[in-house]
């Protein structure tokens, strides 16, 4: 793996000492750092770039409008939010609008590169607590709409993976509940992904609840 990783962030020494923590990792190729939302859509825009480590919160261009307009810009690109917060309505806007999942900024630096790689892997990273916080935003606003038609494109054991993921379920608890293979199971999450047309679990918690997949609770 040979990354080449973008960070946004308005703050000067927090980009630089996250810069030099990702330098040294062997998975990252290069490091740049920009200092804006609008820095960040110019360089993606002129520049090939894997991850975006992206601040919420910055003058000007905030992290939600500079995520939407990379990922328009680029959408192979994958953005991860950087916050001092665990999870905010803001950090819940960046991910409706494609972000990866995010990471609080006093992660450590082996998190910061692991998180790297796994959402330029296809993965989401998210902790099971952000998780459920990301089920709570979006179950409080989920319209009431029919399912019918958003299940009918996804197999019977596809449904099930899918509603199983939709409550931040881990693909061993998926496995467990549903006696299959840890294979299987990757194979139906991707599968479930593909059809659904969006980039990872963490996506399908939204799909699921703007679908009515999963119903708010009373």
């Amino acid at each position: 793996m040979s990354l080449r990783v973008l960070i946004v962030d308005d703050q000067e020494l927090l980009r630089s000492a996250i810069a030099l923590m990702l330098d040294r990792d062997p998975r990252i190729a290069e490091v740049i750092t920009v200092a804006s939302g609008e820095e960040a859509v110019a360089h993606v825009r002129a520049h090939a770039v894997d991850v975006v480590l992206m601040d919420i919160r910055m003058p000007g261009m905030d992290g939600i409008a500079a995520t939407r307009e990379v990922l328009r810009i680029r959408p192979t690109v994958r953005v991860l939010i950087l916050t001092t917060f665990d999870l905010d309505e803001y950090v819940y806007a960046a991910i409706r609008e494609g972000a990866s999942g995010f990471l609080t900024k006093d992660a450590t630096p082996t998190d910061l590169a692991d998180a790297a790689a796994a959402v330029a892997a296809g993965e989401s990273v998210m902790s099971p607590r952000a998780t459920t916080a990301l089920i709570g935003f979006v179950r409080d606003g989920a319209p009431a709409v029919d399912s019918a038609a958003a299940l009918s494109q996804l197999s019977p054991r596809e449904q099930e993976v899918a509603r199983a993921l939709a409550t931040g379920a881990s693909n061993e608890d998926i496995a467990r509940k549903l006696f299959l293979s840890a294979n299987t199971v990757k194979t139906h999450v991707k599968a479930v992904l593909a059809k659904l047309g969006v980039p990872d679990r963490v996506h399908v918690v939204i799909w699921a609840y703007e679908n009515g997949v999963l119903r708010p609770r009373a």
